[in-house]
């Protein structure tokens, strides 16, 4: 009998964002996956936390999307593969929120 693994694995540690150097600090509820500056991030994942990607590209925001249960996804693509990631905003996070401003004007891009 083989045991399924968890497809979420909490990995919340900082780090400096690749695309404006800004110092991203751990989110303390969940895995910290994008820069609340720029809403960029690394394409490491597989499945959320796991940092098992080796693609390593940058992850643009290209839209956001509103969610009646999560606020905002924000949809990226990665600059070096191509694949398209949907990521939970952090707009209301405690520390360090989502840019507002920058999730709402995606929401207006198609």
């Amino acid at each position: 009998m083989e045991i399924e693994s968890k497809r979420f694995q909490k990995n919340d540690e900082g780090f400096v964002c690749v695309n404006c150097g800004f110092e991203v600090l751990p989110l303390g509820t969940s895995s910290r996956n994008h820069c609340p500056r720029c809403l960029c991030s690394l394409h490491v994942d597989v499945n959320p936390g796991d940092r098992a990607n080796t693609c390593r590209g940058v992850l643009r925001p290209i839209s956001a999307l509103p969610d009646p249960k999560k606020g905002f996804i924000i949809v990226q693509k990665c600059d070096k593969c191509g694949e398209i990631r949907r990521n939970r905003s952090a707009h209301d996070a405690k520390l360090q929120p989502d840019d507002i401003r920058l999730i709402i004007a995606l929401t207006t891009v198609h």
